[in-house]
């Protein structure tokens, strides 16, 4: 009888415990996957030897240690911008299947290319560190072919993470303005931020100026602030009571 009790106490103990808000979870998950996405902010130093003078760094100045930590952190970017997508489709595709979607599509392809960047730093660090010094080995060679992997470095990252981030934002903004699920401030700022950018590309890709530009930075920057911003709000505060979140939010 007394074990009996027992248990029916730790049973209704249990269905006392408030459970975990899915809504919330789906929000903190998207802000900190957001949040991971600037943890490459450090490549600007990390790959300033190669991208300065790849010829010089490939026959052994700079840190190849540098290049290879620049390369985990952007592939950690594109991995947490897979996330993002795919954490906030349950909701996102309330509001639009289409757009839902495509953000997914659209970060696949920016990891994709963000990848191909990866390699092209990291098949670098394989030229120095294996194979300049052999014998028979043309310096010169090496140095041009340095200087094409980093060429093929900076075009992948205009199309990548420069590119990419126009069509996401513009989804992810077209869906949390239907929605009303943050602030109307932040799909506005999106809004803004995405057309400016693409203009900066645009104007990157015909040679105007350089991505590591004044310009290119002061362009980045709207987009920047809405995706750290969201991320930051969306750990914090999560979403914001609505007849879509009150949806998602039944167990």
């Amino acid at each position: 009888m007394a074990t009996n009790t027992h248990i029916n106490a730790s049973v209704g103990a249990t269905a006392r415990q408030p459970q975990r808000d899915p809504i919330r979870r789906i929000s903190l998950t998207a802000g900190i996957l957001y949040v991971l996405t600037f943890v490459s902010i450090p490549t600007l130093v990390l790959y300033r030897a190669v991208r300065g003078d790849a010829g010089a760094f490939v026959l052994g100045a700079g840190s190849s240690a540098a290049l290879q930590w620049g390369g985990l952190s952007e592939v950690i970017v594109g991995l947490a911008g897979i996330g993002t997508a795919v954490v906030l489709y349950p909701v996102a595709r309330r509001v639009s299947e289409t757009a839902a979607l495509g953000l997914v599509a659209a970060r696949l392809l920016e990891t994709c290319l963000i990848f191909v960047s990866v390699v092209s730093m990291l098949s670098i660090a394989t030229l120095r560190n294996d194979v300049a010094g052999t014998a028979g080995t043309d310096s010169a060679s090496l140095v041009t072919m340095s200087h094409g992997l980093v060429a093929t470095y900076n075009w992948t990252f205009l199309l990548s993470q420069s590119l990419m981030p126009v069509a996401c934002d513009l989804l992810l903004g077209y869906v949390l303005y239907r929605s009303a699920l943050v602030p109307r401030i932040f799909p506005i700022v999106a809004f803004v931020g995405a057309p400016l950018l693409l203009a900066s590309d645009v104007a990157v890709y015909f040679g105007a100026y350089s991505q590591v530009s004044p310009i290119a930075g002061l362009a980045a920057l709207p987009v920047a602030v809405f995706e750290l911003s969201l991320g930051i709000w969306l750990i914090v505060k999560g979403f914001k009571p609505t007849p879509l979140s009150a949806a998602d939010s039944k167990p």
